[in-house]
Formats: C-alpha cells, sequence, structure tokens
C-alpha cells in the first residue's frame, strides 16, 4: 500500500481527527474555529492538524496572525481513488458470485 495513503487513512482513524476532516469538509477555518468546535483544546487541535498535514489531507495559509487549515484536494483525491478501486473490486467479486450462484 502506498506510504501517503496509509499515512491519510492512519490519521483519519483518530476520532477527533475524522471530526477536523468534517468540520474542514464545510469550508476553511482557523485553529481557534475548530478548537470553538470541538471538546478539546486549541494546542491539541494544532497537534491533531500537524498529523492531518502530514499525512496531506490538509493543507494552511497564512491570513493576518492566524493560520487558516483547509482541506488538500490532492490528498482526498488519493484517498478516493484507494475507496473506488476497493468498491469496484467488491462490486465485481459480489457479481461473479451471484452469476455463480444463478448457475
Amino acid at each position: 500500500m502506498d506510504t501517503y495513503l496509509q499515512s491519510g487513512l492512519d490519521a483519519l482513524g483518530d476520532p477527533t481527527r475524522m471530526a477536523i476532516f468534517q468540520q474542514l469538509g464545510d469550508g476553511p477555518l482557523a485553529v481557534n474555529e475548530l478548537a470553538s468546535r470541538l471538546p478539546v483544546s486549541r494546542p491539541a487541535v494544532s497537534q491533531h492538524l500537524k498529523v492531518l498535514k502530514t499525512a496531506g489531507l490538509v493543507s494552511d495559509r497564512k491570513a493576518g496572525t492566524r493560520r487558516v487549515y483547509q482541506l488538500n484536494p490532492e490528498g482526498i483525491a488519493l484517498l478516493r481513488t484507494h475507496f473506488d478501486q476497493v468498491w469496484e473490486k467488491a462490486m465485481r467479486a459480489f457479481a461473479q458470485a451471484a452469476e455463480a450462484d444463478s448457475q
């Protein structure tokens, strides 16, 4: 399995990081905005964002004195491609099994 893909999957395995990822699905947010929506401290949110950024799932930009985070389309595309392939393989196996049962 691709290292970047594994890194992304591992990062989303944590419930807090998954919640941050889902919050960013609604649009870019600063660390303070994310922390106000979650039951964890601002420093904890920053640490989770660092993991998500290292995994390639989020990117950030400076906006005045704040850092604003958003989902990284390239990282998400990698995950989507993986799950599309898994789904296609599962559907082919299902179709083969259904065909074998009907014969």
